[in-house]
C-alpha cells in the first residue's frame, strides 16, 4: 500500500449552528479515501476536500448494494481533548460485514491511524457545545464498472464526518415504540449482523407506518416464528425485568453493537444481573401486564441509551415505568458519556485520544 498523502483545502467551510443542525446533513472540510483492485490490493490512500464521488451508471454498488458502513463519534473533553470511544472495535466488526459481502478487509491498523489523523485535520469541526459529537462515517463499496453478477474486483474505502446535536430531538425523554409483527429487518443466514444499507433500506416501510400512528420507532421480531425480540430501530434492544436486565442474545440476525457490548460490561462490573437470551413478545407483554418489566431502552452510537416508554401491540398501548427513564437507563448513559467526554475515569481503556 502506499503511503498516506494529505491535501488540505483552501476552500473552509462555515461551521454550523449546532442549536439547528440536522443529524448528518452537514459535513467536514475533509475526508478519506482509497481504492481497491484485486491485482493491486488497497492503493492511493489520501485525505482530501470533501467531494462528490464520480461512478459508472454499470458500478456493482447500484445494481446489487455490495456496501458496507460503520458508525462512531468524536467527542470534545472539557479540557478541549478529543476522545474516541472504542474505535478498533468498529474497524473490526467492519472486517467482518466485508468478508460477510465479499468486500476486501482493510487493514485495521492502518485505519485506525487514518482516522486520527483526519479527525485531528479537522479537529476544530468537533463541537463543544453540550450533547453533541463529531459523527464517523466509514463505508466501503463494491466498484466494479459491469452489471455482471461476478466477484468483486474493485473497491472503494472512505471516511466522512459529520457534525452533530443530539440523535433524538426530545433526547432522553422515553420514546414510543411499535412492535412490528408484518415487515421482518433479517434473518438468520442473512445480512442481519452485517452493518450493511439493505438492513436500513428494507426498514423504511414499518418505520413510516410507525411514524403514522404516532409512535418513535418500531421493535423488530425475528423474521422466522414472528415472536422473539431482536431490535428497536437501528438500536440493539434490553429490557429490565424483575431486577433482571435481559437482552436479545446474537444468533446471527441481529447487529454485535459495541455500544450494547459496552453496557453489557458495565453492568456485569456494576453486579447488575444480565443475561443474553430470547426474549418472546408474549413475555413482555406479560412483564408489562403483572408490573415486572421495569425498564426498557434502546442502546446504540447515535444516541447511547434510549428509553422506552410505550409500547404498542394488538391495539393495545402498554406503558412502561410510568414513561419515565428507569435508574439503570440514567446510570448507563452517565457512565458511558461521562467516559466518552472524560468526566468519569475511563477505567475501562475505551479512550483513544486524538
Amino acid at each position: 500500500m502506499n503511503e498516506l498523502k494529505v491535501t488540505l483545502t483552501k476552500n473552509k467551510k462555515a461551521k454550523p449552528d449546532m442549536k439547528n443542525v440536522q443529524f448528518g446533513k452537514v459535513f467536514t472540510d475533509h475526508m478519506f479515501v482509497m481504492e481497491y483492485d484485486a491485482e493491486k490490493g488497497w492503493y492511493d490512500p489520501r485525505i482530501e476536500e470533501f467531494h462528490n464521488f464520480s461512478i459508472c451508471p454499470g458500478s456493482a454498488v447500484l445494481h446489487y448494494g455490495s456496501e458496507i458502513f460503520e458508525g462512531m463519534k468524536a467527542y470534545r473533553t472539557s479540557n478541549g481533548e478529543i476522545n474516541l470511544f472504542r474505535p478498533s472495535e468498529n474497524f473490526k466488526r467492519m472486517n467482518k460485514s466485508a468478508t460477510r459481502m465479499t468486500l476486501p478487509n482493510i487493514d485495521e491498523d492502518f485505519a485506525l491511524e487514518t482516522l486520527k489523523k483526519l479527525v485531528d485535520i479537522d479537529r476544530d469541526w468537533v463541537p463543544k457545545e453540550e450533547g453533541t459529537s463529531l459523527y464517523i462515517r466509514p463505508f466501503m463499496f463494491a466498484n466494479d464498472e459491469s452489471i455482471s453478477v461476478a466477484p468483486i474486483s474493485k473497491a472503494e474505502f472512505a471516511i466522512i464526518m459529520s457534525p452533530v446535536a443530539n440523535y433524538s430531538k426530545n433526547g432522553l425523554s422515553p420514546q414510543k415504540i411499535l412492535i412490528e409483527d408484518s415487515d421482518v429487518r433479517a434473518v438468520r443466514g442473512g445480512t442481519g449482523e452485517v452493518k450493511c444499507g439493505g438492513n436500513y433500506g428494507g426498514a423504511h416501510r414499518a418505520e413510516l407506518k410507525a411514524e403514522e400512528k404516532g409512535y418513535n420507532q418500531v421493535l423488530w421480531l425475528d423474521g422466522v416464528e414472528r415472536k422473539y425480540i431482536e431490535e428497536v430501530g437501528c438500536m440493539n434492544v434490553m429490557f429490565k425485568i424483575a431486577g433482571k436486565v435481559v437482552t436479545p442474545e446474537l444468533t446471527g440476525s441481529i447487529l454485535p453493537g459495541i455500544t450494547r457490548k459496552s453496557v453489557l460490561h458495565i453492568l456485569k462490573d456494576k453486579n447488575i444481573h444480565c443475561e443474553e437470551t430470547k426474549i418472546s413478545k408474549d413475555d413482555l407483554i406479560k412483564a408489562v401486564k403483572n408490573n415486572t418489566l421495569e425498564e426498557a431502552f434502546g442502546c446504540g452510537t447515535a444516541a447511547v441509551i434510549s428509553p422506552i416508554g410505550h409500547l404498542f401491540l394488538d391495539g393495545v398501548d402498554y406503558e412502561i415505568n410510568n414513561n419515565k427513564i428507569g435508574d439503570v437507563s440514567q446510570m448507563l448513559y452517565d457512565t458511558i458519556v461521562g467516559i466518552q467526554r472524560g468526566n468519569i475515569e475511563d477505567k475501562y481503556k475505551w479512550i483513544l485520544k486524538v
